[in-house]
């Protein structure tokens, strides 16, 4: 099979890391006779140099012409004192809503080889992670009306955090359902006492919760379930959350698993290709000095190729990346422990590479 794919480095380690997940695929590719045609296109803080805008209409209209999109990381000190309209960041939303993306998942996961590079105490992290977020990706406060004038004080500016009933019953249909598929339960997270918007989402969720009675539903206000995330990840199966506090969330969640660099991420709409990425960002301290970690960006590869159906493959990637762990001392420095061998971005997604 023939598989088109748009892919965006990015800013930063992007590029760095999109190249390990790229050498994957191939592997991929050659072993289960698929054809990966890759389409690098611009967004970003690259595209505002190329072009002057972070997201050109040419990117948008290569990507929904795609099967798939791979992300790398976009952002960076070079490009802060840009209006928020022309920062990299802005090409990132601007891409989600203009693929309808508004289901990002994350899954976080523990894996016994890493539990040294867990910061939680060893009796909890004994008791395992798995847990997914599923995080709204196109509207609340990152998409709302927002503002900046004078006032009596001075400067002040304001962002709306705003949700109808549609955005809340599509993306808690997705936590519902990926709850059924794995050890039904599912936790809705909000800020009901105080956020009028929470209490809409708390009200439909439950509304929701009629037609999914195999489905164990619990709230928990975000303030709390940040409190949970380091007490007791072990009670999370999957989370269903707004734009911001998933945003939030899963980079916490991330980091009791060892590692920001250990995180893929899918976001997923109806109509037009996902997009796939890592959850970290471009990390520009460490760009062009081969210490990023890859692993991240070679297991949203392997979320890619489950969207287009390819179980087998996207299996064979995550077994990969589970032996490189379990049986190699090979480590990128974010999750080096004591009498590990501490390798590079390109000789970690080539350990990766050789288990396909």
């Amino acid at each position: 099979m023939n598989y088109k794919i748009a892919v965006i480095d990015g800013d930063g380690i992007g590029p760095e890391v999109v190249a390990a997940a790229l050498n994957v695929l191939n592997a991929i590719g050659k072993k289960f006779k698929h054809k990966f045609n890759f389409k690098r296109v611009l967004m970003g803080g690259r595209a505002i140099d190329a072009t002057g805008v972070p997201l050109p209409k040419e990117t948008v209209s290569a990507c929904k012409r795609s099967d798939a999109v791979l992300l790398g990381a976009v952002g960076g000190p070079k490009w802060d004192k840009l209006p928020g309209h022309l920062r990299p960041e802005a090409g990132l939303l601007g891409i989600r809503a203009a693929l309808g993306l508004y289901a990002n998942i994350r899954p976080a996961v523990l894996y016994p080889s890493l539990a040294d590079a867990c910061p939680l105490r060893p009796d909890i992290a004994a008791k395992g992670i798995d847990l997914i977020v599923v995080r709204e990706l196109t509207g609340g406060m990152y998409f709302g009306k927002r503002g900046l004038r004078e006032g009596k004080f001075g400067a002040e500016a304001w962002d709306t955090e705003k949700y109808n009933v549609m955005e809340i019953r599509r993306i808690c249909k997705i936590g519902f359902e990926t709850a059924r598929a794995r050890r039904g339960k599912l936790t809705s997270i909000d800020k009901a006492n105080v956020l009028e918007s929470s209490r809409l989402w708390r009200k439909t969720v439950h509304e929701m919760a009629a037609d999914y009675p195999d489905v164990a539903l619990d709230d928990m206000l975000v303030d709390n379930a940040a409190m949970q995330l380091v007490r007791n990840p072990a009670q999370f199966d999957v989370i269903v959350t707004s734009n911001i506090f998933g945003d939030i969330l899963s980079d916490e969640a991330s980091m009791v698993t060892g590692s920001i660099g250990l995180l893929a991420s899918s976001s997923l709409g109806e109509k037009n290709p996902g997009l796939f990425e890592p959850i970290h960002g471009s990390a520009p301290d460490i760009a062009g000095q081969d210490k990023a970690d890859p692993i991240a960006t070679i297991l949203s590869a392997a979320m890619l190729l489950r969207s287009l159906k390819l179980g087998a493959e996207a299996n064979a990637v995550e077994t990969a990346v589970k032996r490189t762990l379990s049986e190699t001392p090979f480590r990128t420095v974010d999750i080096a422990s004591a009498g590990q061998t501490v390798v590079g971005c390109s000789r970690m997604g080539e350990v990766v590479e050789g288990y396909i």
